[in-house]
């Protein structure tokens, strides 16, 4: 095993992301990525400030044909917080599991942008029905939108349930420490540096998309014709929630695929505290999910509830802050 496998498997071991490791030897994230994908080799100084922190010797750290003594599947670690057990990845199952989970980011993206397009049809049907510009009653049309809104609901749970179902042979990425085989981190880090521009550039046209969301309902609220006073309005809150709806699943989509990597790297939202604090997110955005559904049918006031999406988001950083420190705290 050569020295940037060695790196690599000792802080995964003790469940340190490269910035921590990078932090406990005074250098730079960058230095420690160099080291891990072979791109150039630690000093002697930092070799032996290695064999402190991993509590190893510098004879394992430099000679190639010595290995630690480890079972070859599932093996006890200690990572700081109590004991686990590691799952070795194989190349060909990480190839396998990227590829899921491009299929997965464009079902569940698709399913999110669903949901917030779900009210669409129902708004437009109701403005034109007040306006009256469709043969409907504002009753029928009520209901033909609501029919509409549940169809796309239902779609979208269908997508997320079926994501799930297909994805459960790789949910030990996020639940057990893993040991990836020779190449497999590297084959990640090089897929994830190329997709790195792509990722901000999604980032940023989703995050601006729900920002300018809101221009269309100020714009179109101000419509002179009183007649049609409803039906703008109307307009441009599907035209808000189009916008949000678009941003979100860009977002949505380049998150999961940068995840994929960060789960074969243990890095990011992934290292093994997180994976630990992770553990009950689902429940987190199913309780986010229920309160914009009964929030939005109790008042119809679709044009302001899809405000709890976005802080949904900014409520969850502090969320996963709070069960990071409670799982620290049990396993001191």
């Amino acid at each position: 095993m050569i020295l940037a496998d060695k790196i690599i498997e000792n802080r995964k071991k003790n469940g340190w992301s490269q910035e921590e490791l990078a932090d406990r030897l005074g250098v730079s994230r960058q230095s420690v990525s160099k080291w891990e994908g072979a791109q150039a080799v630690p000093d002697m100084k930092k070799i032996l400030q290695m064999a402190d922190v991993f509590n190893v010797s510098t004879d394992y750290l430099l000679r190639d044909e010595i290995e630690e003594p480890l079972p070859p599947e599932v093996m006890p670690v200690d990572n700081g917080l109590e004991e686990e057990t590691v799952r070795r990845v194989s190349m060909e199952e990480a190839g396998e599991f990227l590829i899921h989970n491009e299929e997965s980011a464009v079902r569940i993206s698709t399913g999110v942008m669903l949901c917030i397009l779900s009210p669409v049809i129902l708004l437009m049907l109701g403005g034109m029905a007040e306006a009256g510009i469709i043969p409907f009653s504002e009753q029928t049309a009520t209901m033909i939108g609501t029919i509409i809104l549940l169809l796309m609901i239902a779609a979208a749970v269908a997508m997320f349930i079926m994501t799930g179902m297909k994805g459960k042979r790789f949910e030990y990425l996020e639940n057990l420490n893993i040991d990836t085989e020779y190449g497999v981190s590297g084959m990640a880090r090089e897929r994830r540096s190329n997709y790195a521009d792509t990722h901000s550039r999604l980032i940023v046209i989703g995050i601006v998309l729900c920002v300018i969301a809101a221009i269309p309902v100020m714009v179109l609220g101000f419509a002179e014709e009183a007649v049609l006073n409803s039906m703008w309005e109307a307009a441009g809150v599907d035209l808000l929630l189009i916008m949000c709806a678009a941003g979100v699943k860009m977002i949505v989509l380049t998150c999961i695929r940068q995840g994929g990597f960060d789960k074969l790297l243990e890095e990011g939202d992934y290292t093994r505290i997180n994976k630990r604090a992770g553990r009950y997110d689902g429940i987190y955005w199913a309780i986010v999910l229920a309160i914009y559904l009964g929030w939005s049918f109790v008042t119809m006031k679709w044009e302001f509830t899809w405000i709890v999406w976005p802080i949904g988001g900014v409520l969850f950083a502090a969320y996963r802050e709070i069960v990071k420190a409670i799982v620290r705290s049990k396993n001191m």
